[in-house]
């Protein structure tokens, strides 16, 4: 029998939020600008309330904000390019989608008015044996910090993610892609979604603002929406562990920093109606924003492997110890911005 989805909630002096037991996953959260005006960046699915989604798999069910994908991506045939290859280290399970921790129901920790915690158990066949999650307002902003703790049972070395996604308006171009310093911009080393991939494949750019098409053209990636009808992905490696995105007719942004050591990409999900079965039914439009150790999300053999971006000097894959508690933190938090 299916466990139903629990949610708790906690409300601070900038804001409140919202976080459900599947995937662990935050969102929506609702901040408190200095101005009094409320804005709520992370993005839900528009599906919720249909009728036919019982028919999907549990997580898009529940489809939102943020969480994370411990491994991220998943193993999976696919025909890769040449210098792409699978030879990295797999287990079973390596094909659950992002991870059994995006996949299953946690449990609840210690939670109060102050934070909520909470844990996810992996199979006792799985080189990962635990994460732990805690998401804590700050007090004094419009900003929650969260932390993650990882476990693994054996040593083993595991592309790993975080999985902020961000709701866009229907305008074409009216949110900014603000990321910090970063290297190269990688695109998809193939079809993200047969017959909706924008970039041309298997590339990489020195900007965002200037990436090719397959049509001959080329694209400003930072103006969001997209115009085009699309889902493909691109890579920042090397980038320092930051990123804004300024809602232009909103007059806000909303930063997300985290330790570039441990993800030294920020992959780009763009989800811009490209998607015409059904949830997505050609109406999805949102931003995925997420800090990578991996190469995009092709899965622990391919992110272990010696890929591209590997060669190119930035790790795809974390080494994990059963004696040593791997722990990150990161911040998501919003400010007033110029309108337009």
């Amino acid at each position: 029998m299916r466990a139903e989805t629990t949610r708790r909630a906690l409300a601070w002096a900038h804001g409140c939020l919202s976080v459900q037991s599947l995937g662990g996953m935050l969102g929506p959260v609702l901040f408190l600008l200095p101005d009094g005006r409320q804005v709520s960046p992370l993005h839900v699915a528009p599906w919720g309330n249909d009728a036919k989604r019982e028919t999907l798999p549990e997580t898009l069910q529940e489809l939102r904000g943020e969480w994370p994908c411990v491994p991220f991506g998943s193993d999976a045939d696919r025909s890769l390019p040449a210098g792409w290859s699978a030879t990295g280290e797999s287990f079973e399970g390596a094909s659950v989608p992002h991870g059994q921790g995006s996949n299953a129901h946690w449990t609840w920790g210690d939670c109060d008015d102050r934070r909520i915690t909470m844990q996810c158990h992996y199979p006792e066949e799985h080189p990962i044996r635990l994460l732990r999650r805690r998401i804590v307002p700050d007090p004094h902003a419009a900003a929650v910090d969260i932390t993650l703790e990882i476990e693994a049972r054996r040593p083993c070395r595991l592309p790993i993610g975080l999985h902020p996604t961000f709701r866009l308006p229907p305008r074409p171009g009216a949110v900014t892609i603000e990321p910090g310093r970063y290297g190269q911009v990688w695109s998809f080393p193939g079809d993200v979604e047969p017959g909706a991939a924008l970039f041309t494949p298997d590339r990489q750019w020195p900007s965002l603002g200037e990436v090719d098409t397959r049509n001959g053209t080329t694209v400003d990636a930072t103006q969001v929406p997209l115009a085009q009808e699309t889902e493909d992905l691109l890579q920042l490696s090397g980038i320092d562990g930051s990123v804004a995105l300024h809602y232009r007719d909103e007059g806000f942004r909303a930063r997300l920093s985290w330790q570039k050591e441990h993800f030294p990409s920020l992959l780009l999900w763009f989800s811009n109606r490209g998607r015409k079965a059904y949830p997505w039914n050609g109406r999805h439009v949102a931003l995925g924003v997420e800090p990578i150790a991996s190469a995009f999300d092709l899965g622990p053999a391919v992110s272990a492997a010696n890929n591209p971006v590997a060669a190119s000097g930035v790790a795809t894959a974390i080494a994990f110890k059963p004696d040593q508690t791997f722990t990150t933190r990161y911040r998501l938090s919003v400010e007033a911005a110029p309108i337009g």
